[in-house]
């Protein structure tokens, strides 16, 4: 098929956005390909449609979990077959895996650049027939880029694998200097480059000075109909937000990593369905997001680096309809930023404590622990420890980056099952209920020793392997534990921890530790541009942003600061205008007519003062003003 019947028979549209179809024609035309596309820009087609073209299997090198595991079920669904190396999973089923790779006729093998580091692995990818090489979230291999991940530099050794297979590097957010150490780090000297404007020109950027985000945010909500999107800091302002929301008659749910599975699940489906208008969430929240109406996107904390907010606040109007992202700022945020995001880097000597620790609190011996998996809790480790919490956890994040252990901060259950009924009484059991028997057949043949003692189940294996959802899996499990046929336990976890290499403690921490000054060098410099595009309506918001990313642009004239600039131009005596009429129809506050007016306080407060000096105005006892008729 040619690619737009691909995209015709499988995404069901007519036509490819710019620059698409010149990004496919190069990467099969055998070319290296650089796309630095926009969040929403649709950056998946321009791998996903070549590997279909050709016979093959795409290996996909992307770093998070999440975002592979939600391209593998999205590919699924279009009866595309695709697999996925995760983190967590056993060495025979990984080897399984790659065997469906081999012989299965897969179209994509999605895994993580650490996989890479494994040598059995890398020896069993040398057998496959690959047909292009897919670099997903492609600014994670630069030293100068957001979220640079070390392991990323393993990508090269596919090259060496594949000499005369095209590479594609794909990214949203990237300055010209990540772009050209990209290249540079994918041999891609003579790469096909495509790049459109980061402009969203349909986003009105505001920032909004309020000390009463909740109030402010209320009303940015009445004001804009449609959906929306709050992003908090943490998990517990999820809830607390979310309840004061539906408090206030604003339908709303929240979404944060804490969350369960199935949690998420139900969350996102009511706001995706539109059943919950607002979705509160921290930044855990976004990847493989794609839900066009979007109308409003607030922030009510200043993020860690505008990257984050360039893909966070994307997400509103993708149908290009004109949406807004806002962020609301108090003066006390700049100083709480630094604290959040500053002080919470860890040094060389807390980082080496943090990691002695976590392999003493997992029994791991000197020399021993390589590719072993552990649950996880994060507050019980930090106070068997007596550790900061979020100092520990920005410790982890860094050693997963490079690659040293992965931690997963995903809630899931640790799930054991053991059979109590001897094996006669259960085929007995299976012939009674028809309907377990492909659950059951599984258990015993993924676990051998499954009547002996207790063993640890992978749900999702059993669950695949059997054609039945999780949940009906665990639910089976249950039942027989109530049934007396076997014993199940399921204890939670707030996290994952597996060893990619074996512990030694100081030359483990002192073969990172240059990395280590540099991302936090790294983040200060980038907290440093968000707390300048926060300091004030001085220049046009938009233009900022581009600016930041290497792009030279005009004024947008629909940001906070353009706005405010036209008002002012046309003077206080509209704003006067603007007021009486205003007060004809009800009694306001100054809050109320700053919302009306879309008018700073401090614009506001000079205009209504010489209104009610001249008596054309008044001020109730509840601080409401009123027009005075004369």
């Amino acid at each position: 098929m040619t690619a737009s019947e691909i995209l015709k028979t499988y995404w069901k549209f007519d036509s490819f956005r710019e620059p698409q179809r010149a990004i496919i024609d190069s990467v099969v035309a055998g070319k290296d390909t650089l796309a630095l596309l926009p969040t929403g820009g649709g950056k998946s087609v321009c791998y996903q449609i070549p590997a279909l073209m050709k016979p093959g299997i795409c290996i996909v090198v992307s770093p998070l979990i999440a975002l592979m595991k939600d391209q593998v079920r999205s590919l699924s669904e279009k009866g595309i077959k695709a697999i996925a190396l995760t983190g967590g999973q056993r060495q025979e089923e990984l080897s399984d895996l790659l065997d469906n790779a081999k012989f299965g006729d897969y179209k994509f093998l999605y895994l993580s650049p650490e996989r890479l580091q494994t040598d059995w692995i890398s020896e069993r990818i040398k057998d496959l027939k690959v047909n292009l090489i897919a670099v997903d979230e492609a600014h994670c291999i630069s030293q100068w880029g957001h979220d640079f991940r070390p392991a990323y530099r393993n990508i090269s050794n596919l090259r060496e694998f594949f000499p005369k297979v095209p590479v594609i590097a794909l990214t949203a957010t990237a300055t010209a200097k990540v772009v050209s150490d990209i290249k540079e780090q994918l041999s891609m000297s003579d790469a096909s480059v495509f790049q459109i404007s980061f402009a969203r020109t349909n986003i009105a950027y505001g920032l909004v000075e309020a000390q009463d985000k909740l109030h402010r945010s209320i009303e940015m909500l009445k004001q804009v109909s449609g959906t929306s999107i709050i992003y908090v800091r943490n998990r517990k302002a999820c809830l607390e937000w979310s309840s004061l929301l539906e408090s206030n008659g604003i339908p709303a749910t929240y979404y944060h990593g804490g969350l369960s599975v199935k949690d998420k699940d139900t969350n996102m489906q009511q706001w995706m369905e539109n059943k919950r208008r607002v979705m509160v969430a921290t930044n855990a929240f976004g990847m493989g997001i794609d839900k066009p109406d979007v109308r409003l996107v607030i922030h009510v904390q200043l993020p860690e680096n505008l990257e984050n907010y360039y893909q966070e606040s994307g997400r509103a109007g993708r149908d290009g309809n004109k949406s807004y992202a806002v962020l609301i700022k108090a003066p006390s945020d700049t100083a709480v930023a630094e604290r959040q995001f500053l002080d919470v880097l860890p040094d060389r000597k807390f980082l080496l404590n943090v990691f002695v620790r976590l392999c003493n609190y997992f029994g791991i011996a000197y020399g021993d622990g390589y590719d072993e998996t552990f649950a996880f809790n994060l507050n019980q480790f930090c106070q068997k420890y007596d550790l900061p919490v979020q100092k520990t956890f920005q410790s982890l994040q860094f050693l997963d980056r490079q690659a040293v252990l992965s931690f997963s901060t995903e809630f899931s259950a640790s799930v054991t099952f053991q059979f109590t009924l001897p094996s006669k009484e259960l085929i007995r059991y299976n012939s009674l209920n028809q309907k377990d028997e492909p659950i059951v057949l599984q258990l015993l043949r993924s676990y051998p020793g499954i009547h002996e003692l207790a063993v640890k189940i992978n749900v999702s294996q059993i669950a695949k392997r059997s054609g039945k959802p999780e949940s009906e899996v665990i639910a089976l499990m249950e039942k027989m534990h109530h049934l007396g046929i076997g014993e199940f336990k399921s204890q939670s976890q707030d996290a994952t921890v597996v060893f990619h290499e074996a512990r030694e403690d100081e030359h483990t921490i002192n073969r990172v530790s240059g990395f280590l000054k540099q991302e936090n060098l790294r983040k200060k410099e980038q907290l440093e541009s968000v707390i300048n595009y926060a300091s004030g309506n001085e220049s046009c918001k938009a233009r900022e942003l581009l600016s930041y990313f290497g792009e030279e642009s005009t004024d947008c004239g629909i940001c906070s600061y353009c706005v405010s600039k036209s008002r002012k131009s046309a003077g206080p005596r509209n704003l006067k205008k603007s007021i009486l009429h205003l007060l004809t129809q009800s009694q306001m506050d100054s809050r109320m007519l700053e919302s009306a007016t879309q008018t700073g306080i401090d614009q506001l407060l000079p205009v209504l003062e010489e209104l009610l000096e001249s008596g054309t105005i008044g001020l109730t006892e509840t601080n409401t003003y009123i027009l005075i008729q004369k």
